[in-house]
């Protein structure tokens, strides 16, 4: 049988040393298209170390985000890795992320259900440095065609943003480049460079990676209603609804709510077509 919950679920925790410094974190922010313009002072706090923060989004690539490939390694999961999209993200921070560390990852699989066609893989990862706990993240993996072994359907609440007119709309170009940019801090997937690879995977061209939409997005609610301060954040999810094409321009619409912001996110020049929905930024 390709999925064994029971095992999977029972298997032990995979550990791995994770490090980063500031040339990792400038990096990550210029993938997700910060710099612009580049003597903003605003901006200058994502790209120049002598003021450099950590956006919390980072915590998916920290490692060049081998956890969650760590994570699908477990015995149980004997998954067709063709057949496998992200579909949410989840990131809780235990207090903000210094920009050199040495830490401790550690993943397992916190949770498999039955979708009938298909099966969704949890992969929970928490990182610990010398300082304590860092942050807990869950990634949701979905599996096409590996569905029908009986286990549990899952949670399928749908978190709806206020019905209202959102408080704030931003759009955010995807430079031409960047997923070539965002790829050097660690997803190699050749989908999000390669146009024949892209084809060949039903595209008809690159697409940008979803996890880089994230991060663009979680970038703009911060200086859009954070007043620019990554420490606010104290967690961070969102179901991948659609894709995202290099070249085209988000729009990104928010609404306050208490210490929560409703986030969702759309393309533009494809009418509005959903990228990024169920989208929740906790702050303090």
């Amino acid at each position: 049988m390709p999925i064994d919950p029971a095992r999977a679920l029972a298997a032990e925790p995979r550990r791995t040393e994770i490090a980063w410094d500031h040339k990792d974190i400038q990096l990550y922010h210029l993938g997700l298209g910060a710099g612009t313009p580049a003597t903003d002072p605003d901006e200058l706090r994502y790209t120049l170390e002598s003021a450099l923060h950590v956006l919390p989004s980072f915590a998916t690539v920290a490692g060049a985000g081998m956890a969650v490939a760590s994570g699908l390694a477990a015995p149980g999961l004997d998954i067709n890795f063709a057949a496998v999209l992200h579909g949410g993200q989840r990131i809780e921070l235990h207090r903000p992320l210094p920009v050199k560390a040495t830490a401790v990852s550690t993943s397992r699989v916190a949770a498999v259900y039955d979708k009938g066609k298909a099966a969704v893989v949890v992969v929970r990862t928490e990182a610990v440095d010398d300082g304590g706990p860092l942050w807990t993240s869950d990634t949701e993996i979905f599996a096409r065609g590996e569905g029908g072994f009986g286990g549990e359907r899952g949670p399928s609440v749908r978190l709806e943003p206020p019905d209202r007119a959102p408080d704030k709309i931003v759009e955010r170009t995807v430079r031409e480049d960047q997923a070539l940019l965002y790829r050097l801090s660690g997803d190699w997937n050749p989908l999000h460079a390669d146009p024949e690879f892209a084809k060949m995977a039903g595209f008809e061209r690159p697409i940008l990676h979803g996890l880089c939409t994230y991060g663009m997005t979680l970038k703009a609610v911060v200086d859009t209603l954070l007043g620019g301060d990554v420490t606010r954040v104290r967690a961070y999810s969102t179901r991948f609804a659609g894709i995202v094409f290099p070249g085209e321009t988000l729009r990104i619409r928010m609404w306050q709510q208490d210490s929560t912001v409703h986030t969702s996110v759309t393309a533009v020049e494809r009418d509005d077509a959903p990228v990024l929905t169920d989208t929740i930024v906790d702050h303090s």
